[in-house]
């Protein structure tokens, strides 16, 4: 990864963010993408290999970890990062767009050229537009993310034992999830800062308006 350009693209983001769109940026990136980076996707790495049942029949440890856990914690975790970082990404584009614009028309009129933006950065007109429906669109993606989880693991927890009596398996089997713990610790974490994501981009566009 390339951290200079990472810098780069943060910096203008924080550019064009009001004081709470800073405040959510640090949360992203601090409590959410370096603890993604450094530490669950090391926790959830063997969630496959060590989830074990007491049976050999070959097919139903694959067929019971399918039904138990649908779609991987980390994948979907890194899904909701891309989606929710990328409406920033779209202001910054639109302050690039007027500036590109305002530099065009500026060298087309040369000495009668008029200020179509004052200012590029600040939010009036589409910019401000663009703004808002980032904000609810990063809302909508943080607690659409929520519902996901709650309905594929209920209340967020990972039990330690399933038990699981689906084809091929020869009866109702117990399957043993690997570092259960952990596993809800860091997941409840990842709750809670979304929850206070969710809050900070809806005070913002309450702030905005």
């Amino acid at each position: 990864m390339n951290w200079s350009a990472f810098r780069d693209l943060l910096k203008g983001v924080n550019e064009y963010s009001t004081a709470f769109g800073r405040i959510w940026l640090s949360l992203i990136f601090i409590f959410r993408l370096l603890v993604y980076v450094v530490a669950a996707e090391r926790v959830w790495s063997d969630d496959h290999k060590d989830f074990d049942c007491n049976t050999e029949q070959p097919g139903c440890i694959n067929v019971c970890f399918d039904h138990f856990f649908p779609v991987s914690h980390i994948r979907l975790w890194a899904l909701q990062l891309i989606l929710v970082t990328c409406p920033s990404l779209l202001v910054i584009m639109h302050v690039a767009y007027r500036e590109a614009k305002e530099q065009k028309l500026r060298e087309a009129s040369g000495d009668s050229y008029r200020h179509i933006y004052t200012n590029p950065g600040k939010k009036r007109g589409g910019l401000w537009w663009t703004y808002l429906l980032s904000l609810i669109f990063k809302a909508g993606v943080d607690m659409v993310f929520l519902y996901i989880f709650y309905r594929f693991y209920r209340n967020y927890t990972l039990p330690r034992v399933v038990k699981c009596e689906l084809l091929p398996c020869p009866n109702v089997v117990d399957c043993f999830i690997s570092r259960p713990t952990e596993k809800n610790i860091f997941t409840l974490f990842m709750v809670v800062t979304t929850c206070i994501c969710i809050m900070l981009s809806l005070i913002e566009a309450s702030y905005l308006v």
